[in-house]
């Protein structure tokens, strides 16, 4: 839909109420990208992008963040996370919520402090199977490996 979504279509499609997606408008959380009201009679339009993002904020008040941290989560993801938020990758547990980046994990709400480093077992694996190559026959002769053939 080039033309976008009504506030009307926005909320049934999100699951909010319209009254909830005016009040974020009016505070700034979110902002209709295609078409903001301006007076009486003009009507917002929503892009599908606003409707991802409208959805992720409704998904972290459910999980029981207050409003003010969801708008501090979408101001460090607005200034961090390249493209469309539903790239990204959140974590949340309990009050806390981190982004996924790469092989990092990024306390949201402690605007990047506490960064943890993700360890890829799948990464780990890899790096012993590469080693294994070029050992080839000469080393499998003897010790566990020849054991677990």
């Amino acid at each position: 839909m080039s033309e976008g979504f009504s506030g009307t279509q926005a909320a049934k499609v999100v699951g909010i109420t319209y009254r909830q997606l005016d009040y974020w408008a009016r505070t700034d959380l979110i902002r209709p990208s295609l078409s903001d009201a301006a007076g009486s009679g003009s009507r917002r339009r929503y892009s599908y992008t606003d409707l991802l993002e409208l959805r992720v904020i409704k998904t972290l008040l459910d999980a029981g963040l207050k409003l003010e941290s969801v708008r501090e989560v979408f101001e460090y993801l607005r200034e961090h996370v390249e493209g469309d938020i539903s790239s990204a990758h959140l974590v949340i547990n309990g009050s806390s919520v981190v982004l996924a980046k790469g092989d990092e994990l990024i306390d949201v709400l402690q605007k990047g402090q506490g960064v943890l480093n993700v360890l890829s077992l799948a990464g780990v694996k890899d790096e012993v199977d590469s080693q294994l190559v070029p050992l080839g026959d000469e080393g499998l002769d003897d010790g566990p490996i020849a054991a677990a053939r």
